[in-house]
């Protein structure tokens, strides 16, 4: 599957960057709500475990530079799932985020939901460089946590594929072992001209610098490249196109489309024993 979208027209290019363009109603607040409401449940639940605690960390001076951690307490520090929502770098924040941590707690895994500050008031290189101060500082602060340090598995959902790709391609090395990328967008350029720019103000400058697409992917971490099977094609295309990408640079690199799933639902999956995706999860976070 490629990536066309340099020889589509405006109109086309813009449903297929829209992902709400593949729900009956076009409607996605409903499936907000969804993530509001499973995140509440999921925190009360996780509170409620006998070993499990809660703590916000921050990882900078603004308000939006804050982590919520789940974490258990052990003899031995567990693995973390950190994720990254999505919203297009525009909307949701930690607090949407929060709907694996019972899952992952009761899988025997740590959980932290990673907040950043949004489009427009941030340009996306500064919501880049948030993530992953964000992960250098779960990283440092690892043992005080009761997390493992060496099993750091940082999973992103749509725009937060993206930052998540991002976080591992960092130049100056990540402290990621294992990466979920569900849904996301790796080649940037063709958002320039769609409504989703409006906000974010790319150039094709900006777009191609932050595009993991087109980034030496030498020394990648283990990657799961998830997507729906009812998404649109160029979203199908983008998840392609980057796990090619990681294989050519010989990343170990499983692929998946979840059948029955949308762009909005199919990350409601993530840490779900018996899914396809959550199982997936759990392999890549045993594998460690």
């Amino acid at each position: 599957m490629t990536i066309r979208w340099a020889s589509m027209a405006d109109a086309d290019r813009q449903q297929e960057y829209s992902p709400s363009s593949c729900l009956p109603d076009g409607d996605y607040q409903t499936q907000i709500l969804e993530y509001r409401r499973a995140s509440e449940a999921a925190w009360a639940q996780a509170n409620d475990h006998p070993t499990a605690s809660t703590t916000t960390i921050r990882y900078g001076d603004d308000e939006a530079h804050a982590i919520d951690v789940m974490a258990l307490s052990g003899d031995r520090p567990a693995p973390l799932l950190a994720f990254i929502h999505g919203g297009y770098w525009q909307e949701l924040s930690r607090v949407e985020s929060r709907f694996p941590t019972a899952t992952c707690i009761s899988r025997g895994w740590n959980y932290a939901a990673i907040d950043h500050t949004l489009a427009p008031a941030a340009p996306l290189d500064r919501i880049v460089d948030e993530c992953r101060r964000a992960v250098r500082t779960l990283a440092v602060r690892a043992e005080a946590l009761s997390l493992d340090p060496n099993r750091i598995v940082l999973a992103g959902h749509s725009a937060g594929a993206h930052l998540a790709a991002m976080v591992a391609a960092d130049p100056d090395g990540t402290d990621v072992a294992g990466l979920v990328l569900v849904s996301g967008i790796y080649e940037l350029e063709p958002l320039i001209g769609t409504t989703v720019n409006n906000r974010l103000g790319l150039d094709p400058d900006t777009a191609r610098r932050n595009s993991p697409l087109l980034m030496d992917a030498a020394g990648s971490p283990s990657t799961l490249v998830a997507h729906g099977s009812d998404e649109t094609s160029e979203f199908k295309a983008q998840s392609a196109a980057f796990s090619h990408h990681l294989e050519a640079a010989g990343t170990a690199v499983t692929m998946l489309e979840v059948a029955g799933r949308n762009h909005f639902d199919v990350i409601l999956d993530l840490a779900e024993p018996d899914t396809l995706l959550g199982d997936a999860v759990g392999q890549l976070v045993r594998s460690l």
